[in-house]
Order: structure tokens, then C-alpha cells, then sequence
């Protein structure tokens, strides 16, 4: 017969006993307070207002470190050639005459007529032709360009004329057309003072004239003034 204490209970003026009851009573006591957590934490974010539901445990990805991208690659950018082209030069049309073969004085005509300059080389060999011309003929040139002609005799002798009293840009005229290059002492204004070798003087192709140019009477001597 039992008193009705299945739970194996002590009470304060009975013995200890270590039955189940003791252990039942342990485990409820402790699943009481789980449940008084839980409900402790369900009530705090209720209480705060907010109707929404709690917020979800962070993600694990979250809070790994990000890695640094790669720097993109720089793309390469060729800019287009560009062409320069120089406008080509005015083509004139004049070259160099053919005076190979021909007599020097009508080569220099044939040049003068194309307003080109001209230079005689004389040779050691006999006769006036032209033996050959730098530039050759057929050559490209522009107005003013010297060419030069060689001719396979030696200059032919000639006279100096006289000058004195011409005007000074008469006078280097008349010397070019006689083969002969003037110099000058005192500029190109005004008339022929003086002139060395003097007037009649024997002479030869590309012999140099001097000329003292001035007002008339300056030099009444007739002696070209010496150059200071």
C-alpha cells in the first residue's frame, strides 16, 4: 500500500531520497527557464514595434573580405597615320637648252634669251663649240639658274671698249655683251669716271673690267679709284 507520493517527494521533515522525482524536477526546472528566455527574446522585438519579422542570422559570405578586382586592361589606342604630303613644286617647264655642239657665244645667246645665267670654262683643245654644260640639257632648271659651259678652245682674244662717260649700268651692258665681267669701285650710280685696263686694251673672253662710277668729272685722270 502506498501513500499516494509516487514522485518519490521529500518534504521538509522527511529524508533525502535520490529517486526520480528528484530528477524530474531538475529537468523541468530547466527546460522552465529555456522557455522563459525564448519568450524574453520574442518579447523584446515585439515590444521595440517592429511588425516585421526578426531579422535573418548574417550570412557567412557576407562577411567575407572582398578581393580586389583586376585592373582592367588599358586598351590600346593607335591614333590613324596621317600622311603629309608636301604640295609638289611649280613645275615651269623650262630646262636646259641643247648648246652641246653649238657655238659658245650663240650657247650663251640661247641661255640669255631663257633668262638663265652662264659661266665659260675655257679648254686647251682648238675651236668655239661646246664640248658639254652642267646642268646637261634637257635638265629641269628655274629662271636665274647658272649653267655652266665648257668649251674646248681657249678664249678668243678682243678689245676693251671705251666706256668713259657712259652711264654706269650702260657700260656693265656693253662689257657683258663683249664677254667681259665688270667690277666696281664706287657703286653702279652715275657715269663712268675711270676704267682699268683703259680703253683699246687687248683682252681675252672673262677678263675683269674695273669701273669708277660717278658724278662726271669726279676723276678727271681717268685712273680707276683705288678701293680703301
Amino acid at each position: 500500500m502506498t501513500d499516494g507520493n509516487t514522485g518519490a517527494e521529500t518534504y521538509p521533515d522527511g529524508p533525502a531520497t535520490d529517486g526520480p522525482g528528484r530528477l524530474t524536477k531538475v529537468l523541468g526546472g530547466g527546460l522552465a527557464v529555456a522557455l522563459l528566455a525564448t519568450i524574453g527574446g520574442t518579447g523584446g522585438w515585439l515590444l521595440a514595434g517592429d511588425d516585421s519579422n526578426p531579422p535573418a542570422p548574417p550570412d557567412a559570405r557576407a562577411s567575407a573580405p572582398l578581393q580586389p578586382s583586376a585592373a582592367p586592361t588599358p586598351t590600346a589606342r593607335t591614333a590613324a597615320p596621317t600622311h603629309r604630303t608636301s604640295a609638289p613644286a611649280q613645275a615651269t617647264g623650262l630646262t636646259v637648252p641643247p648648246v652641246v655642239g653649238t657655238d659658245f657665244e650663240d650657247a650663251r645667246e640661247e641661255l640669255r634669251e631663257r633668262r638663265l645665267g652662264w659661266r665659260l670654262v675655257f679648254g686647251t683643245g682648238t675651236g668655239r663649240q661646246v664640248s658639254r654644260s652642267a646642268p646637261s640639257p634637257g635638265t629641269p632648271v628655274t629662271r636665274g639658274t647658272t649653267v655652266t659651259l665648257y668649251v674646248a678652245g681657249p678664249a678668243p682674244a678682243l678689245t676693251v671698249p671705251d666706256l668713259l662717260g657712259e652711264d654706269c649700268a650702260d657700260a656693265v651692258d656693253e662689257l657683258v655683251d663683249e664677254g667681259l665681267y665688270p667690277r666696281y669701285h664706287t657703286g653702279r650710280e652715275g657715269t663712268v669716271t675711270a676704267q682699268h685696263p683703259g680703253p683699246d686694251t687687248p683682252a681675252a673672253w672673262n677678263d675683269e673690267v674695273a669701273l669708277t662710277c660717278g658724278e662726271e668729272g669726279s676723276n678727271p685722270t681717268g685712273e680707276p679709284t683705288p678701293t680703301p
